[in-house]
């Protein structure tokens, strides 16, 4: 296979998983790298440094617009982003002295988590119950909506939200992928922060938890701008498209199960491949 034609390959893979990760706020991640590991052989280090250049890339892009629109709780992405990126560093550590079989099946598990998160019932309610730490870090905020209406929320168990971010920095910088549905569980189901805010400040919080973790990557040259550029530009198109289509769209109920078959189905071939040592 020419150079060209696998270039090819992987800008269109990478158009595809920015679409499918766009279109269910989980990021392009968790396609690219079974794409690049399963489909076309290359090693998991390398598809991993690749997936968090992607998501450095992307995040980018989009967390400015929701920042603007003063829908992202900065005080909040900020405080988290120190147990994220003290996670991805760690993480990132780990990535290169565990076996990749191993990295394989942990990343088919959290795929399977991802799957799951991405059918959840969204829970909207606001509740008003305080943390004092919540008060002490002024993490409580408020958001507009489309009507114009400025909503008020306030924060609970920041201790607990803080140690589940730890964890998915931990993920992050192990699998090289954005683990937005794990910060998406701190800050929804734990901190109970509107889910509208915590997905828009987890993708605000994914692209430094990604840099973190790129870091070291770089430093054991896993980062091949050969393979990235490919992936970055089909990612970034692909995600571009996937807002324009939900911004039309009155529903994207099916495309979140079309994108839980294809996760599932791509979680069970990594789980083999790694237990199988294909990978």
């Amino acid at each position: 296979m020419s150079v060209l034609v696998l270039t090819l390959i992987i800008l269109v893979g990478s158009y595809f998983a920015g679409l499918l990760g766009s279109l269910t706020g989980l990021g392009g991640g968790v396609v690219i790298i079974p794409l690049l590991t399963i489909g076309l052989g290359v090693n998991i280090h390398y598809a991993i440094g690749a997936s968090l250049v992607s998501v450095i890339a992307t995040s980018s892009g989009s967390a400015a617009a929701y920042v603007k629109e003063g829908i992202t709780n900065m005080r909040i992405g900020m405080f988290l982003e120190i147990a994220t990126t003290t996670g991805a560093l760690i993480g990132a550590m780990l990535s290169l002295v565990i076996h990749a079989p191993v990295i394989a099946v942990i990343f088919g598990v959290i795929l399977i988590f991802s799957a799951i998160m991405s059918l959840r019932k969204k829970d909207t309610t606001v509740l008003q119950n305080e943390s004092v730490w919540a008060q002490k870090l002024k993490l409580n905020g408020s958001y507009p909506t489309a009507d114009g209406e400025i909503i008020k929320y306030s924060v609970r168990k920041v201790g607990g939200g803080f140690i589940m971010m730890l964890f998915a920095g931990v993920i992050s910088g192990l699998l090289g992928i954005g683990s937005g549905s794990l910060k998406v569980v701190a800050m929804d189901s734990i901190m109970r922060v509107p889910f509208k805010v915590s997905t828009t400040t987890s993708n605000f919080m994914i692209g430094v938890t990604a840099a973190a973790s790129a870091v070291v990557y770089l430093q054991r040259g896993y980062i091949d701008p050969a393979l990235a550029m490919p992936v970055v530009i089909g990612v970034l198109l692909g995600a571009l498209t996937g807002s324009k289509i939900l911004v039309n769209s009155n529903s994207s109920g099916w495309l979140r199960w079309v994108f839980a078959v294809i996760v599932t189905i791509l979680a069970g071939q990594m789980i083999y491949n790694g237990l199988s040592g294909k990978i």
